[in-house]
């Protein structure tokens, strides 16, 4: 009798466990918050386009969002490779195109949440996104947010994941923007972007 007792609480134990966990609530998931923060998820390695054109500082104290520290990314819309926009993906790992396992399963997040600001207003930035890296280890999914023109003031953007198949994330976090619509170039300011 005893051990049937003893069987039965096992039992409801391990149904209560897998019952908390199916409705565990998925917790913030930063790629960037300060540039010293352990919780740090992704880095910024995917350098694309005229990548020649491109400056990214994760440590900028120009008037971060929030913490000490924000990314302020310098673009000259100079075309030194050619290709008449640029871009950058933070990845993980570092430099991983779909060609080798990383990525992150976010399953249970449906935003992803960022801030930005230019550094006169007017910067015209073609996508802001996460995911759409493809090959063999690709993104599960992508989602994105097109044509955003930015303000000199902090605004917050967020991009609906509702849906979307975020069991394998390597490309954390993007933007890209043409020299078209930049032809002097510009200087944006990202901070506080996470999965939540």
């Amino acid at each position: 009798m005893m051990r049937r007792v003893a069987a039965m609480l096992l039992a409801v134990t391990v149904v209560s466990g897998a019952v908390s966990l199916a409705y565990a609530e998925f917790k913030k998931f930063n790629v960037y918050s300060d540039k010293t923060a352990r919780d740090n998820h992704y880095i910024p390695s995917g350098w694309m386009g005229d990548y020649g054109d491109i400056k990214v500082d994760t440590g900028c104290k120009d008037v971060p969002h929030s913490g000490t520290t924000c990314i302020k990314v310098t673009y000259t819309g100079e075309q030194k490779q050619g290709a008449g926009w640029a871009g950058v993906y933070w990845q993980n790992p570092a430099n991983n195109w779909g060609t080798q396992p990383g990525g992150f399963d976010l399953t249970g997040a449906t935003k992803l949440v960022f801030w930005a600001r230019g550094g006169k207003g007017g910067e015209n930035i073609a996508e802001f996104k996460m995911g759409g890296i493809t090959g063999e280890y690709g993104d599960s999914d992508s989602a994105g947010l097109t044509e955003v023109v930015l303000t000199p003031e902090w605004k917050e953007y967020t991009i609906d994941l509702t849906g979307k198949d975020l069991t394998s994330i390597a490309g954390g976090f993007c933007w890209v923007a043409n020299t078209s619509s930049n032809p002097d170039g510009f200087i944006i300011y990202l901070d506080d972007i996470s999965y939540e």
